[in-house]
């Protein structure tokens, strides 16, 4: 069941996400002799913020790094695979791991910046991230990914992949959310990794082996 969205917070993540209507419609990334331009503009994709969801207030200020990340690392939840791809559960789903995150692991928000469910539905992770990803300049600090929390947007696909694919709408909302996040950021596609690169771990499964037609996917969306 998901939980009763007040008025005030309806229009509080209307106008996050409006907000990026000027931001994604910039056809050059960044300034100075590093900027790169492109020759896409990728659309935001619609993203519910934290109070959209029903996110707890994190448990101490989240720290905001002052400088853009340099990558993305793709995760899996390893949760089971649901078949209940609506709203609603995308919205369970980020509870769920705030949850699990907040009480089992003792961090203090959600560890991801952001969440794609098998239906497609993206969600705000940690809070903050939506605001600093539509700015483009700063990152929250993740906790999803020993030795890059400071320098990688991390993004959960919930589900477990070890030995079966995800489903297409999980897959196309990962191509769009990794396009619209290298160009707001300046990441090169090729710089989209599995948690696996970084730690000990089978995150993220199936979804590993893909990343070569993730990174090729991304770079043609954005022209490259």
């Amino acid at each position: 069941m998901s939980v009763p969205v007040h008025r005030r917070t309806v229009l509080r993540g209307a106008v996050l996400l409006g907000a990026a209507a000027g931001v994604g419609a910039l056809t050059q990334i960044g300034s100075g002799p590093d900027a790169r331009a492109v020759a896409t503009r990728v659309d935001q994709p619609t993203i519910a913020n934290c109070a959209t969801w029903g996110a707890r207030p994190p448990s101490s200020p989240v720290s905001v790094v002052s400088s853009r990340p340099n990558k993305i690392i793709v995760h899996h939840t390893a949760f089971p695979n649901t078949t209940d791809y609506s709203l609603a559960q995308a919205y369970r789903n980020s509870r769920d791991i705030q949850d699990l995150h907040m009480d089992s692991n003792g961090w203090l928000d959600s560890g991801q910046h952001f969440t794609n469910s098998r239906g497609g539905y993206l969600t705000e992770g940690r809070h903050g991230s939506l605001y600093a990803l539509l700015h483009g300049q700063t990152m929250v600090q993740g906790a999803h990914c020993v030795g890059q929390n400071s320098q990688a947007i991390g993004i959960e696909n919930d589900g477990i992949y070890l030995d079966v694919q995800p489903p297409q709408a999980l897959w196309n909302s990962l191509v769009t959310f990794c396009a619209f996040t290298c160009q707001q950021y300046g990441i090169a596609p090729t710089e989209i990794y599995g948690h696996k690169d970084f730690n000990d771990t089978q995150c993220p499964g199936l979804l590993h082996d893909r990343l070569p037609e993730l990174r090729r996917t991304v770079a043609a969306r954005l022209g490259g």
